[in-house]
């Protein structure tokens, strides 16, 4: 195939090559007017050339075609064959915004691929993207929904209206919910790349082709970078519990151990301390062994959770205990070699913690009626470890603690991640959600303890929390809350609050707090302090519960 157009972005940092467009278009507005030209090493042209080029036409899918994402139509073994002329004006760019980008996302399949659809560009958005696909595009003004990262990429949104977090973001509220109007950008100008947060602006335009990769789906790959203004956003802090209220919290530490940099540590700890005002037991997730990610028969975590309690007390917290049990070898999930586990943090001057031998890797904690009163077999212990709802994942930790001469169980998880999912971007829709089998495997299995200890006492105190890796509207977690036996807390929050994650530009909740019937009065809140930042402790939100038991 032999193609005429100008030259309009030229990428040489992976995949090098570069987009050539025809000026005058071909009047349809269900076809590219581009086309991506691989070149495999560090093209000999420049952009403003008009040019031919002779090469063969295929369709590329970014992360291989069985990830599910979308293709992308290249021009390989391409040569080029004549300059026609240089230094043209570049084609104008489509304007994406509120205005050109369909509210529906996308048609649907049965889950099937939609590329043998009839394309509807003013129907749907991906339809719109697909249709302009290596085209130049434009946002102008555009509100940053996903901070900056270390491969130089953040998100922005073309409808700024569309699902607005309090702080700047674009909520995913529901599957029906995927916030069309979000578009990664990425840098061709060989500028430093801007260090943006959730909230901040580029200000004027942001231009150039639109491509698409498995990591975001589409995205504007940069000529014309816009200006980084309004960033600002501070991280949040919450208010100390009362003398009265037991303040309860959980943290996704993301692969804490000892060889990290102390900077880690000092900064969750300044989290912890004055961000979550010191809580009386925190719940953390992925805690590893004492030399992280390097793959012996290291299991103990004893040298991580002790660094982090000095962070904790050099920041000016109290000297917190900790309760955990170690997994077996490679056997829960997570980085290779880092035995991530859960544990638990407490303030012993708070509260009290019931040590009740038997709780072992292996061994699975059951409910004792104690003449009607629940007790835990082993505390700390482990739910049913050997089920194979846990394979290759994290085992709940439950603790029996008590506060002011009541006792309080706390549950503590980090359910299976979505891990192997199709994207929201897929070209099978609706996506499949693969890994929510096994997520819907445990959510039974705590929702079915939770049930044991409220058969024995019906007013148990009882907390589930931690990193459930699935949404509020998840059948996650209707599973785990089945009987109104739990309180999903983030549901009492307006739904502009409700996230403690952002995904490739979308606010989204990952970790929760439940609780018991009994639990009638709490005070709740997800403080944002590292998913909306470029620079970050941990990926995910910390959120805390004040509690009157």
């Amino acid at each position: 195939m032999t193609v005429t157009g100008i030259v309009t972005g030229i990428r040489t940092a992976s995949s090098d090559g570069f987009w050539i467009q025809d000026a005058a278009g071909d009047g349809n507005a269900a076809t590219s007017d581009a086309l991506f030209v691989y070149t495999g090493s560090t093209p000999s042209t420049k952009v403003g050339n008009k040019v031919t080029v002779k090469g063969k036409v295929s369709e590329y899918y970014p992360g291989g075609s069985a990830d599910g994402g979308q293709s992308v139509t290249e021009l390989t073994n391409a040569e080029i064959t004549a300059t026609v002329s240089t230094g043209n004006p570049l084609p104008a760019a489509f304007a994406l915004n509120a205005s050109s980008i369909p509210a529906a996302y996308t048609p649907e399949a049965g889950g099937g691929s939609i590329e043998g659809l009839t394309l509807k560009p003013t129907t749907y958005a991906l339809d719109l993207y697909e249709s302009l696909e290596g085209m130049r595009v434009q946002v102008a003004d555009a509100r940053v929904v996903g901070a900056s990262n270390q491969y130089d990429e953040l998100f922005v949104t073309a409808k700024p209206n569309e699902n607005p977090s309090l702080r700047g973001g674009a909520v995913y509220g529901s599957y029906a919910s995927q916030n069309g109007g979000r578009i990664k950008v990425e840098s061709l100008t060989g500028t430093n790349f801007p260090v943006a947060d959730v909230g901040a602006t580029l200000s004027g335009a942001t231009a150039g082709p639109l491509d698409y990769d498995e990591f975001g789906g589409y995205g504007i790959q940069a000529t014309t970078l816009g200006t980084l203004t309004g960033n600002t956003l501070a991280a949040e802090t919450t208010r100390a519990q009362n003398a009265g209220e037991l303040a309860v919290a959980t943290y996704n530490v993301e692969n804490l151990d000892p060889t990290d940099p102390q900077s880690k540590f000092d900064r969750l700890a300044a989290g912890i301390v004055t961000n979550l005002a010191s809580p009386d037991v925190v719940a953390l997730e992925e805690v590893q062994d004492n030399n992280g990610a390097t793959n012996n028969t290291a299991v103990a975590a004893d040298q991580t959770y002790t660094k982090l309690i000095n962070a904790i007390t050099a920041a000016g917290g109290p000297t917190y205990a900790y309760r955990q049990i170690n997994p077996v070898d490679d056997q829960d999930g997570g980085e290779p070699g880092g035995n991530i586990r859960v544990g638990f943090l407490y303030n012993p001057a708070r509260v009290g913690f019931t040590d009740r031998p038997g709780g072992t890797s292996t061994t699975a904690v059951s409910v004792i009626n104690n003449s009607g009163t629940a007790a835990l077999s082993a505390s700390p212990g482990r739910i049913n470890p050997i089920n194979s709802a846990w394979n290759s994942s994290r085992k709940p930790l439950a603790g029996e603690f008590t506060f002011q001469g009541k006792t309080v169980f706390v549950i503590a998880n980090h359910f299976t991640s979505k891990g192997g999912d199709q994207p929201l971007h897929a070209r099978f829709q609706p996506p499949t959600r693969s890994s929510e089998t096994q997520r819907g495997q445990q959510a039974t299995q705590v929702n079915t303890f939770v049930k044991q200890l409220l058969n024995v006492q019906p007013s148990a105190r009882v907390v589930v929390l931690g990193d459930l890796n699935d949404f509020e509207f998840s059948n996650t977690l209707s599973t785990l809350t089945s009987g109104s036996v739990l309180t999903p807390l983030v549901n009492t929050l307006p739904a502009p609050e409700r996230y403690t994650y952002v995904y490739q530009g979308n606010s989204q909740v990952l970790d929760h707090i439940l609780t018991s019937p009994s639990l009638t009065w709490y005070d709740y809140e997800i403080v944002h302090t590292n998913a909306e930042f470029a620079d970050q402790a941990s990926d995910h939100d910390p959120q805390v519960v004040r509690l009157i038991p």
